[in-house]
């Protein structure tokens, strides 16, 4: 166990690199001490963010200096399974940015490395920890609506133009699917507030607007916050899109849990407005919210109406008004105190491998005339491994089924 300062790495060091300065400010005694990017302008921008830091161009040069007890990886998507399996199998604890991975095969392959290391491995769905989401499953949790019995989801993505469609992101062979890069959080909210994993899925969608914008041209040395513009609008005025453009953009899916329990999934990336909508029903009433940031508000239905725009009950989001700063430290705290302890925590490997799982497979299936999948089950070992003391592995109703 780790009695005194924490050494962490941060693996690649694009925008999201820069979560790695909540590790100084939610444990004291614990910081950045090393950064590693394969690019030269990677390494500059880490050691810039990160001053001080000892800088590597791979994770290999990490490992063989040593000192280091937990790595970040905010690395592009296709990478992440290489490197949490290296940095597993060497002993450095590992908190990956979701998606866990781009193929339901590598998130196997990297659950398999922390089950039979028994290295930590911690995932950052940082949404659980949101304060939309408390407030959902708080009503959830209370029985306010009965038993869970379907769950939607719409997402409307307004700023997918220059999140997603400007870099790699844009590209199937290094994101899979926007049903991972983007939809893998509420995937997995979908687990957490229905008390179970999918089963079975079905996709469809498609490319239908920016496949058709033919200015593009390469962005090296930039990031999103680079080109990032609230005039980029309408969508199809958008310019300088990566070279590559093949993932959709709109995907639908429908799911089937273990438990019963029935969802869907919508997300658009050409919408005027940016935010997410979840409606949960239960046997005695429904649950949706309005804005999922502060300022927004969580309504419950459980009388019987026509229709009412109120609710019966209202309930305020808290946290920050944009963005997701204090589920990101809220995370970050989670993973080094499960470094430091072995707490257990929100997510686990388990739930975040079915949120993959879930996303790949439709995205296989809206790419091959929407037949549906079944989702295989993990080996029992590896579901042992994590139920003995590495997270909260499912949700109660989900383990009772198993």
């Amino acid at each position: 166990m780790i009695t005194s300062g924490l050494s962490v790495a941060v693996v690649g060091c694009g925008a999201r690199s820069v979560i790695g300065l909540h590790v100084a400010e939610v444990r004291p005694g614990a910081r950045v001490t090393a950064v590693v990017d394969t690019e030269p302008e990677g390494r500059r921008r880490g050691a810039e963010i990160f001053a001080g830091a000892q800088v590597f161009e791979s994770v290999a040069q990490l490992v063989a200096a040593g000192g280091v007890d937990a790595a970040i990886v905010s690395t592009p998507d296709h990478a992440h399974a290489d490197i949490a399996v290296e940095l597993l199998r060497n002993g450095i604890a590992v908190y990956l940015e979701k998606p866990l991975a781009t193929t339901l095969e590598d998130a196997d392959r990297v659950l398999h490395a922390a089950a039979e290391t028994g290295t930590k491995l911690y995932v950052g769905h940082n949404f659980r920890h949101s304060g939309v989401v408390r407030a959902l499953r708080g009503v959830v949790e209370r029985g306010e609506i009965g038993e869970v019995k379907a769950v939607w989801v719409r997402h409307f993505v307004g700023n997918g133009g220059d999140y997603y469609f400007k870099d790699w992101h844009a590209e199937r062979a290094k994101t899979g699917t926007l049903l991972l890069q983007k939809a893998s959080h509420d995937i997995d909210v979908v687990h957490h507030l229905a008390g179970g994993y999918t089963r079975q899925v079905v996709g469809m969608g498609g490319l239908v607007l920016f496949g058709g914008i033919q200015d593009r041209h390469e962005r090296p040395g930039q990031t999103m916050p680079d080109w990032f513009s609230m005039d980029n609008w309408p969508p199809g005025s958008h310019t300088g899109l990566n070279p590559v453009v093949d993932v959709e953009d709109v995907s639908m899916m429908l799911m089937q849990l273990g438990n019963g329990v029935f969802a869907s999934y919508q997300q658009c990336h050409f919408t005027p407005d940016y935010w997410r909508n979840y409606t949960v029903i239960g046997t005695e009433g429904r649950v949706e919210n309005f804005g999922d940031t502060a300022g927004g508000v969580v309504r419950v239905w459980n009388r019987r109406h026509l229709w009412q725009a109120e609710g019966d009950a209202e309930y305020p989001i808290e946290g920050v008004s944009e963005g997701h700063e204090d589920a990101d430290r809220l995370t970050m705290a989670e993973f080094l105190e499960h470094v430091v302890s072995g707490a257990p925590t929100l997510v686990s490997p388990v739930a975040a491998r079915e949120a993959v799982a879930a996303g790949a497979l439709a995205a296989e299936s809206l790419r091959n005339n929407s037949v549906p999948h079944l989702v295989p089950e993990l080996p029992t070992n590896v579901l042992h491994h994590f139920r003995s003391g590495a997270g909260n592995e499912a949700p109660a109703t989900e383990r009772a089924e198993q």
